[in-house]
């Protein structure tokens, strides 16, 4: 699943269309500081005037759900974000069908309606605020996070934020779900050029891309998706990738559709070839053969993403060296942070493809039930993941 030259998204959004950014906020002035009092933030690191039972940071699905199962537990809940409601989720492709059925995608019991099997993007982003609506979530959007303090006593913290306009808030709480994903941070290549303002780790549109040469980097379901949509969009394609041929974890409806345009000549690929350096207006690529340019009004590099380690290293949350997992406890989602919980794609660590919605949305309910001092909820895992 999946963000442009938004070079990054949440923070890299800022540098495309990206609204993905994830800092700003509502409203100011005297309006602003009614609408404060009513969330208990204050400005400025002055005292919080009410505390949260629970702050959940990411404002996706995952996070949602948390803050969803804790209210219907009886406590008083938050969700912060950088970016909008489903901030990532809002930066996927337009024309994306996600790789689930409707079921396995619906967080606080409530069913989610659609005119296909399939949900498009349109389709969860309207669910997903209706479930907030719904049980009046309370939602603070447009704040970045600065750094989370260790208030006076046990298990209490202090929530730090930022909008876009510079203006700092401060919030309390009792506990603390970080679930702030994993698109936010692509994985660079790390060849010269890849910063140019015609590369970008995000597709959204193909349209402004017709009777263009576009090279996409990849041969996942993102990058398969992108140059069949490019394709269908009138453009020039071509995809390269270091491996011998296609992902094998496709969309059962993108595999055959992306090897038979390769095999017709439609889109061309070229595989086992590595990126040398990108330039304006063309990308030099290296194989067995030879080096060559190739033409290149936009390069989509889908190069997949990873979760924001030192955020949580920030937090106190010890890592594995090697997975960058967090220390947690499986059960609970607790880290070693007492107080301090982690929920979705980021308990993963760098193995971003072991949680997805379908099974994250469950962490609420371990972390709730843990918190609430019930028995653990375990729920089955989703046969296969969504596609990245």
């Amino acid at each position: 699943m999946s963000e442009r030259s938004h070079k990054g998204s949440h923070g890299h959004a800022a540098k495309r269309h990206e609204a993905a950014g994830e800092t700003h906020h509502e409203t100011h002035g005297a309006a602003h500081e009614g609408h404060q009092e009513g969330h208990g933030a204050t400005r400025h690191g002055t005292r919080p005037e009410s505390h949260y039972d629970v702050i959940c940071i990411g404002a996706g699905p995952t996070g949602l759900a948390c803050a969803i199962e804790a209210k219907r537990a009886g406590m008083r809940s938050m969700v912060v974000d950088k970016g909008c409601l489903c901030n990532s989720l809002y930066h996927y492709p337009m024309n994306m069908k996600f790789f689930t059925t409707v079921e396995r995608m619906e967080i606080g019991n409530l069913p989610m309606t659609t005119s296909g099997d399939k949900p498009t993007r349109p389709e969860a982003l309207k669910y997903y605020r209706r479930a907030v609506e719904h049980y009046g979530i309370e939602t603070r959007l447009y704040e970045k996070v600065l750094r989370i303090e260790h208030g006076e006593k046990r298990e209490h913290f202090r929530v730090h934020t930022e909008d876009a306009a510079g203006d700092r808030y401060e919030h309390a709480a009792s506990k603390v779900v970080i679930a702030t994903g994993y698109y936010d941070l692509p994985n660079y290549l790390g060849v010269p050029g890849e910063d140019l303002p015609h590369v970008s780790h995000y597709f959204t549109d193909p349209h402004p891309y017709w009777n263009q040469d576009v090279v996409v980097i990849g041969a996942r379901n993102s990058a398969a998706e992108a140059a069949l949509d490019l394709f269908r969009a009138g453009a020039r394609v071509t995809l390269l990738h270091r491996g011998a041929e296609m992902g094998k974890t496709l969309k059962y409806w993108v595999k055959p559709d992306i090897e038979n345009r390769i095999r017709a000549g439609e889109i061309r690929a070229m595989f086992e070839t590595r990126i040398s350096r990108i330039e304006p207006h063309r990308v030099w690529v290296q194989n067995s053969h030879r080096e060559e340019a190739i033409p290149a009004a936009q390069v989509f590099a889908m190069t997949g993403y990873h979760p924001d380690f030192s955020f949580l290293e920030a937090q106190g949350i010890r890592l594995d060296q090697v997975t960058r997992r967090p220390e947690c406890n499986p059960d609970t989602l607790e880290t070693n942070v007492p107080g301090m919980y982690v929920a979705g794609v980021v308990v993963g660590g760098r193995h971003t493809s072991d949680i997805f919605i379908e099974n994250g949305r469950f962490h609420g309910r371990q972390i709730v039930a843990a918190m609430a001092g019930t028995e653990p909820i375990t729920e089955p895992a989703p046969v296969s993941p969504p596609g990245e």
